[in-house]
This record gives C-alpha cells, structure tokens and sequence, in this order.
C-alpha cells in the first residue's frame, strides 16, 4: 500500500471541467433564496455593482490563492498546506488550517443535505399534484409535515437518505468517471433549466416587476447596510474556507488557466444570481415586493403556491425544485470532494471505501439536523438547537477562521519567491493588489464578517428567555437590538444558508430564535410547526 504522501487521488482529463465543477460550487441555495430579496431591499442594480465589486476586490484573491495552492501541490488542503510549511520552514500549528477546512465542509454537508433532501422530496410532491389549488396554509403545512412533524420524521429520513445516495454514487464513480461526467452534465443542465424556467416567467408577463426591483438602480435605498449585505453574500456563497478550491485546484489539467477561469466563475456566479433572482422574484411573488420573503418560506411556500395557478403545474413545480435538487447536488459533491480526498491521502484507501466511510459519517452527522426540526426540537443548549449551533459554529466561525488562517499564512508566512511561485504568472498589478488583499484587507474584513455574525446570533438567542451567559447582559443592550428595523439589521436576510449557511448559509442571521413550532399549535394548526426563516442561519449552499 502507498504511503498517504505518495497517494494520487486523480485529476481531470479537460481543461473546462475546472469552470464547470466551480460554477457548481458557486451557485448554491444562496443564489435562489437570498440573493432577490438582498437585491430588492439594497438599491437593486446598485446592490448587483455593490455586490461584484465585493467579489472582485476582497474574496476573488482568496479564491485564486485556495485553488493556486492545491494546483502548485497538486493535493488536498491538508498536504498542500504541510508542503508550504515544510518549505517556508513554518511552524506546524499551521497544519490547523487544512483539519479545520476539512471540518468546515464536514459539518456544512451534513445540513446541505438535510436541504437537498426537502428539494428532491418536493419533485415528486410537486408531480404528484399535493399543491393544486393549495393556498399558503396549505402548502406550511405540506412543508411542516414533511420537516417539523415529530410522527413522520422517519419518512423525511428516507428521504435523507435518497438525497445521500445520489451524491455518493456519482463520487464512488471517480474524478473521471463520476465528478467530470457529472459536473459537465448537471451543472450545464441545472442552467438550461432555469433559463427555461426564466423564459416561463417572461411568457406569463411576470418579470417586469422582477427588473424593476433588481436591475433598475434605486440609489434611495442604498446605505451602508447594503455594503455589508454584499461583503456578506459574498463572502459566504463561493464556498471559502472548506478546502473546495484546493481540491479542485489539484484537479487542474496543466492547460487550464486558473486564474482567468477563477474570473469567468465570479462573474458567471454574478450572472446566474441576477438571473435567479429575476426568475424567482417573477415566479414567487405578485410583482410588487418580497415582502420580506427569503429561505423556507419563499422556496418552499410561496414558490409551490404561485406556481400552482399556471397551467400544467405539476410540471411547473417539478421542474423548479428538479433545478434546485441540481443545484444542490453539485455542491453536495463539491463539499465531500475534499473530505473524500483528505482520507485517501491520509489512509491510501481506495476511493470506493473512502466514499462509504464519509457517507455514512455525513449521514450521522445529518441527523443531529435532521432531527433538530422535529423530535429533537425542543432540545435545546443555550437557547439553540443542535442545527442551529451547526450552522453558527461553521459560519461564524470556522469558515472566518480558516479564511483569515490562509490570508495571513500566505500574506506573511511565505516568502515573495514562494508566494509568487504558488501564484504563477500574473500581472504585476494584480499579483500587488494580491499580495496586500492577502496581507491586511482580507483578514480584517473576515474577521469583522464572523465577529459580526457570531456576536448577532448569539444575541437573538437571548429573546427567547435564554440565560446563557452571553445574555446577561444590560437590557438597553439586547432591546436595542429588538428594536432595529429589519431592513436596518446587519444580518437582514435568512438563510443559508448552507450554504446549504454552508450554509452554507451569509449576510443572513435569523431575526430571533422564537418558541418551538408545536408549542405554537397543536395538530389541527400544521402550519405553525414548519421551519421558519428564523430558525436558519446563513450558510455557504
């Protein structure tokens, strides 16, 4: 058997499936249900600059730097990064780096999951015809009784499961025959889809208000909080800090232009966000606003409901979360991409025993969320329950964490020559403008990102009577955080997560940590015990 350090886990075999298998790492839930209404609420067109801006300047150098690190070690995040400290001659503490990453896309698969399993679920309710003619009561309650019912909970684990399988198949297969095959097929057929689904919109004449409220510019409503929207979004739906761009990198054939590839994802995320966002806003909505509307509620509830009222709707509805199951998938084999690859070059096993061993760990882990919406959901420590802390703990602050780790690990810990090396050829504006990002702006804008979004939620865990310690604190504090608008709030949207917050929730906390759906009402009010966009963090799906 090899050694772990001598372990070739595989590459690609076409220089484009590096784009393709980013793309599906890029666009997550994020782009479906938080992207619109963040667009809606900060200036639309001005937010869509605002927010490419933010991507360009702060995390694209972050991007390159992770993918440029697993190309110039052609391993996972783990080696490569013992490599660099090896010969940097670096303390090995910094090995800390890649186990952490590796924690981070271990805990945010675990609930991107839970999320696929919800979509794929709704493919086949949707063809099934479970919401003709429902109205949003009805369709709470297709979505809480699938989720939040303590009496179905094995049934939503079936489904889990089948959720697990597809994504275990497809990389048991290989780099070759699995990932390149799926990447290369899903992820170009997940962006045909929508653009149909799109075109639907624009026949039904729907999308004039959607283009009013994303790509018309509205100055008045631009403010700082909209600055920190997009540096969150950002930040947050690229899949940072989770040792994704590492192993893709390393996946890289040697005619691939990294970094040119690494631009046209930004922008093709970019792109795909306005158009989500225009065929979501034109889909979900009645044309006027979101009226706050994001996450469960608006993929889950009012999605089925308007789709419900257009011909051949079953079709309709089953093919919009047929998309999102897409979606899903890809970044699900995205995220267990680099766990997968951790434990080969750490063991030398075969990929087949490597895949079954991180499934059925991802498994196990899943039902901690899983069950947090149902059974477990009065289980609460600190106010929080298990998915709650899940999702806290990988976006505010491990992701954060493992970011600023590798800013400052190549900004100050490697020498010019090496750093440069690692880069590769580059202009020598952006090679400077790199190296500085690295070494001040990135590290002190990520870390203001998960201060921001821990301190946050911890807070709003604290109007619901909990006594942890971070809240005894004065009143005036914490009600002054009850009382600012929503729209005023630095984390005003939910979810992503996820990611997905991961995930993979984002500039995304939940508004407060409210009282369990069955205490709300009994059986005869299912409604009340779906999730509430309140109960999911943002993640980077």
């Amino acid at each position: 058997m090899p050694t772990p350090y001598q372990t070739h886990i595989g590459s690609f075999t076409r220089k484009s499936t590096f784009f393709w298998a980013a793309v599906g790492a890029t666009v997550g839930l994020a782009n479906l249900w938080q992207f619109p209404y963040l667009a809606s609420l900060h200036g639309g067109g001005l937010f869509i600059l605002l927010y490419l801006a933010c991507l360009l300047l702060v995390t694209l150098p972050l991007m390159v730097t992770e993918a440029a690190l697993g190309r110039y070690a052609r391993h996972g995040i783990v080696l490569a990064m013992d490599g660099l400290i090896r010969s940097a001659k670096q303390s090995r503490a910094w090995m800390t780096v890649g186990r952490l990453s590796i924690l981070a896309a271990f805990l945010v698969l675990s609930f991107t999951a839970v999320f696929g399993s919800i979509a794929l679920a709704y493919v086949f309710f949707g063809a099934l015809g479970r919401f003709s003619g429902a109205d949003e009561a009805e369709a709470t309650g297709i979505l809480a009784g699938l989720v939040s019912d303590p009496r179905q909970y094995r049934l939503f684990m079936g489904w889990h499961v089948f959720f697990l399988l597809l994504v275990l198949w497809v990389s048991a297969q290989g780099v070759v025959k699995g990932l390149e095959r799926a990447f290369r097929v899903v992820v170009p057929g997940a962006l045909v889809l929508m653009l149909l689904l799109f075109a639907l919109a624009v026949w039904h004449g729907r999308v004039d208000g959607a283009v009013n409220h994303i790509l018309a510019m509205h100055p008045e409503d631009l403010s700082w909080e909209s600055l920190k929207a997009a540096l969150f979004h950002a930040f947050f739906t690229l899949g940072l800090g989770m040792g994704v761009w590492t192993i893709l990198g390393s996946y890289t054939t040697p005619h691939t232009r990294l970094k040119r590839s690494i631009l046209a994802v930004v922008l093709m995320d970019t792109l795909v966000a306005i158009l989500a966002g225009l065929m979501i806003f034109a889909i979900a909505t009645n044309g006027n606003s979101f009226d706050g509307e994001r996450g469960f509620s608006l993929l889950f509830v009012s999605m089925p409901v308007t789709l419900a009222q257009l011909p051949a709707s079953q079709f309709v509805i089953s093919a919009v979360f047929l998309m999102v199951v897409l979606i899903v998938w890809t970044t699900s084999l995205n995220l267990l991409e680099p766990i997968v690859g951790w434990f080969r070059e750490w063991t030398g096993s075969p990929r087949g025993l490597a895949v079954l061993l991180i499934g059925l760990a991802v498994w196990l882990a899943g039902l901690a969320s899983l069950l947090s919406f149902n059974i477990w959901a009065e289980e609460r420590v600190g106010g929080a329950t298990m998915f709650r802390w899940l999702e806290l703990i990988t976006g505010g602050l491990l992701i954060p964490l493992v970011a600023i780790l590798i800013a400052l690990f190549t900004g100050w810990c490697l020498t010019r020559h090496l750093s440069g090396t690692m880069l590769g050829a580059a202009p020598k504006l952006f090679a400077r403008i790199w190296f500085w990002v690295m070494r001040l702006a990135l590290p002190l804008v990520v870390a203001w990102i998960g201060i921001q979004y821990t301190a946050f939620s911890l807070v709003n865990l604290c109007s619901n009577g909990n006594p942890a310690a971070w809240c005894q604190q004065p009143a005036a504090i914490l009600s002054q955080g009850d009382k600012v608008p929503e729209k005023d709030r630095p984390f005003a949207a939910t979810p992503a997560e996820s990611d997905e917050r991961g995930p993979v929730t984002e500039e995304a906390a939940p508004a407060a940590d409210k009282t369990p759906p069955e205490k709300k009402g009994g059986d005869d009010s299912p409604g009340e015990k779906a999730p509430k966009q309140d109960e999911i963090l943002y993640h980077s799906v």
